[in-house]
C-alpha cells in the first residue's frame, strides 16, 4: 500500500503554470518574442466554465436538452488558463476595439497561434494523458 498522505492536499502540487510562446508576433524591446504564462486549473474551475458555456435548447416535441457550445467552452477554458498578458484587462482590449477576454485573444491572436494555445491549454489540464499510457507509465 503506498502512503496516504501523498493525496492529502497540502502534499499536492496545486497549480501548473507554463511560459510558451504562442505568437513570434509579439516582441519584447530586444525583439524578442514575449511568453505567455498560463496555468492549470481544478476540475471545480472547469465545471464553472463548462456549465457557463451550456445552454438549454428546445428540440423536437417541445423536449427539452442540454447542449455546450464547444468553441465558447473552449474560448472560456483558455482565458481562465492565461495569467499573462492580462486578457481582462480594460486597456488591452480597447487598443483592440473589443470588450471580453474571449473577444480579445480571438482578435489578438492567428487561427493557427488561437488553436496552438488552446492545445497547449487542453495538455496542461490533461486533457491530452491517454489512459494507456499513464498505465504502462505507472507499471514501469
Amino acid at each position: 500500500m503506498s502512503d496516504l498522505s501523498a493525496f492529502y492536499a497540502q502534499n499536492v502540487t496545486a497549480s501548473v503554470t507554463e511560459e510558451i510562446v504562442v505568437s513570434p508576433r509579439f516582441l519584447n524591446k530586444g525583439g524578442k518574442p514575449i511568453p505567455w504564462v498560463v496555468s492549470s486549473m481544478t476540475e471545480e474551475e472547469n465545471e464553472s466554465i463548462r456549465k457557463a458555456a451550456t445552454r438549454r435548447v428546445k428540440g423536437r416535441n417541445g423536449q427539452y436538452s442540454m447542449e455546450t457550445d464547444s468553441a465558447e467552452y473552449l474560448a472560456k477554458l483558455v482565458t481562465a488558463s492565461v495569467t499573462f498578458p492580462d486578457l481582462k484587462n480594460a486597456e488591452l482590449q480597447k487598443s483592440y476595439g473589443v470588450m471580453g477576454a474571449e473577444a480579445l485573444l480571438h482578435k489578438m491572436l492567428l487561427p493557427g497561434e488561437y488553436a496552438n494555445l488552446v492545445q497547449k491549454v487542453q495538455e496542461l489540464n490533461g486533457f491530452d494523458a491517454d489512459m494507456n499510457e499513464l498505465v504502462e507509465e505507472v507499471k514501469n
